[in-house]
């Protein structure tokens, strides 16, 4: 992204926040809004929610809140495991998508699906997904402590390997500060009511404007 020479001499000097200033540029200069993508499991469909309190609409709206011209579609399916993810990947990503947030595994850990299987999927996607030029960012998840030891381990393993692999951003745990907190829970003690929603995507948020800055997307959405 190009930035005029005051700009760049107010960043130099550290008067401007870089991430926050490539946002509001590419608010300025696109002609069309990003694109986005939340595609993954029932965490991110938003089980049992009203459609506005879902994950995608949340961040959507916090995005918006700071000037950013996005859209953020919601491709999340209760229940699905990384297979079935891979295998409805092509139609539940339209041409035009600028950027997926992935989010898969949780369903794989509940029925202790092989690390390897799931980490062969998700990689899969994320293969073709950059093959058809699409960004993006890795949510992680981790195995439920009852899963044993080893488990746990190569389960917990998968994201960060694969970020560095394929050199994607990495939301570290996707349930981060709502897994532990019955207060931000459904009944079920497993997915979050609103105000977990609405903490995910707090925890969320500096990883997305950060791809956002520091990526093509902005530019690729003035073309």
């Amino acid at each position: 992204m190009r930035f005029k020479p005051l700009i760049q001499i107010l960043v130099s000097l550290g008067l401007v926040a870089l991430p926050s200033l490539a946002l509001a540029n590419q608010n300025a200069v696109s002609s069309h809004p990003l694109a986005v993508v939340g595609f993954g499991d029932s965490l991110m469909s938003g089980f049992e929610l009203p459609v506005q309190d879902s994950f995608t609409a949340q961040l959507e709206k916090a995005l918006k809140d700071k000037g950013v011209n996005v859209t953020i579609a919601n491709a999340g399916v209760a229940g699905e495991t990384t297979t079935d993810g891979l295998s409805r990947l092509e139609w539940s990503i339209p041409d035009g998508t600028d950027l997926v947030i992935l989010e898969f595994g949780a369903n794989d850990a509940l029925r202790g699906i092989s690390p390897q299987i799931s980490e062969k999927n998700l990689a899969d996607i994320i293969e073709k997904l950059k093959q058809r030029n699409v960004q993006v960012i890795l949510a992680g998840m981790l195995a439920p402590p009852n899963m044993g030891d080893d488990y746990e381990k190569k389960f917990n393993a998968i994201f960060p390997r694969l970020a560095a692999k394929y050199n994607v951003p990495l939301y570290p745990f996707f349930m981060e500060g709502v897994a532990t907190e019955k207060s931000l829970q459904l009944e079920d003690g497993m997915h979050p009511n609103a105000k977990g929603v609405a903490k995910m995507v707090e925890g969320f948020m500096p990883v997305i404007e950060k791809a956002i800055a520091e990526s093509s997307i902005a530019t690729g959405a003035a073309q």
